[in-house]
């Protein structure tokens, strides 16, 4: 019998290996159909899931009801399950090249109880060639099986976009790849249980690779460039998104508004093919140049607050600046890699007393992470307030509000355009 007739009639079982903003979904969703060994190693994890909860607000409590799943932290309990997804993060180091430590330990966690004719997916972001090059040797050296002839592979990345309620597993289209033409009709068949919408079979796992990399890095690419517009822009004073409104209307224009660039996506991906596309002594001048732009913005916002506050005629040591949002996009719990620190961080440079409130963030994962806590309700007397993040919480504020936390000449900081042309009395400035 093959391997998907045993999951579906539950003679085996599929695992999958980190639950975090990719993992758990996936996991509750093939637990709808299937059973489900779900690993981690943050055993206070473990503990929550157990009880229904997801600590990362991600997913509801009532997706965990009628789920054939066993949560765990011992590795060891992969013994049982013959269809592996590996699903744990892929970030870049201090030095922006790919710290890939994690997916290692997962393949090394799986391959320890590796059996012949098991199949192991990878969901997890990395460059083209990287599942084949360095995670099957690893597979085959661990588990002393041969890769194509004892143990399957393939990959399939994920489209996980957090706080996005309709683009999700069920919805979105599935990228599929395999080693071979018979895995790949395996792993479309076991995917095909929980996707509704259409799986697409890649031809090779390279390309599956390439595909789910480039995603990004066009996003990061096109930021970038609205970006620099916005820089030249303010020096010409055009307001970006009234050009953007006006470009707009041309059915083929393509709206990108201005902004921080983080997360554990768009502001990492592009590090990956970087570093391979160096290995092939070619240095990609376009995505290096998006990256150092939008790697940038952060300090351009709290350099642009500092020169507004000094035009104000507000000496710069002491004065005091109200952050509003620390995620990486509106309404997500979710901290990792958020360029709002580099906003905090050149504040404090340029001697400027920095405060952060944000309703969805953990105020002990902020400072764990960060170097810095947040405040639990804004104060009063704030030389400029810069809105960083969208919070649905922000988006309905007026002005009269803005006032009441500030002091004399303050300004406030727009970053995402959110109250344009409805601030009238106190200054303002957006990219």
């Amino acid at each position: 019998m093959d391997i998907y007739n045993k999951l579906v009639k539950k003679e085996t079982r599929l695992s999958v290996v980190g639950l975090g903003y990719v993992g758990l979904p996936l996991a509750l969703a093939f637990a709808g159909k299937l059973s489900v060994i779900a690993l981690d190693q943050d055993k206070e994890r473990i503990v929550s899931l157990k009880q229904g909860v997801d600590t990362s607000g991600e997913v509801a409590p009532e997706a965990f009801r009628d789920c054939d799943i066993e949560f765990t932290s011992d590795p060891s309990r992969l013994a049982d399950a013959s269809f592996h997804i590996i699903a744990v993060p892929t970030p870049v180091n201090n030095s922006k090249t790919p710290d890939l430590s994690l997916l290692f330990s997962a393949s090394r966690h799986v391959a320890r109880h590796l059996k012949k004719n098991d199949h192991v997916v990878y969901e997890s972001t990395v460059y083209p060639g990287a599942t084949e090059e360095e995670c099957v040797p690893l597979l085959s050296q661990v588990s002393g099986l041969k890769y194509i002839d004892d143990f399957k592979v393939g990959y399939s990345p994920e489209r996980i976009n957090p706080g996005d309620k309709e683009h999700t597993i069920r919805t979105v289209k599935k990228v599929v790849s395999a080693c071979d033409g018979g895995t790949l009709d395996t792993i479309a068949k076991v995917y095909g249980l929980i996707v509704e919408a259409a799986i697409f079979k890649a031809s090779s796992i390279k390309v599956a690779e390439a595909a789910k990399i480039i995603e990004n890095i066009q996003r990061d690419v096109n930021i970038a460039l609205i970006n620099e517009l916005s820089i030249l822009f303010d020096r010409m004073g055009l307001n970006t998104y009234e050009v953007l409104e006006a470009a707009g209307t041309k059915w083929n224009f393509l709206t990108f508004k201005p902004g921080l660039v983080g997360g554990h996506c768009i502001g990492v991906d592009p590090y990956y093919l970087i570093h391979k596309a160096m290995k092939y002594d070619y240095h990609p001048p376009i995505i290096k140049a998006a990256r150092s732009v939008n790697d940038s913005m952060g300090f351009y916002v709290a350099r642009q607050t500092a020169a507004k506050l000094s035009s104000n005629g507000k000496v710069i040591p002491g004065l005091r600046v109200l952050v509003m949002g620390v995620t990486i996009k509106e309404n997500v719990s979710d901290i990792r890699n958020s360029r709002i620190s580099d906003i905090v961080s050149e504040l404090i440079t340029l001697g400027i007393q920095p405060e952060v409130y944000d309703p969805h963030a953990s105020s002990q994962t902020v400072m764990k992470e960060m170097g810095f806590p947040l405040v639990d309700v804004p104060g009063r007397e704030y030389d400029a307030i810069i809105v960083a993040v969208a919070h649905d919480e922000f988006k309905d504020l007026q002005e009269d509000y803005f006032i009441s936390l500030s002091s004399p000449a303050a300004i406030l900081v727009d970053v995402k355009g959110l109250y344009r042309g409805r601030i009238k009395r106190m200054g303002y400035w957006s990219l």
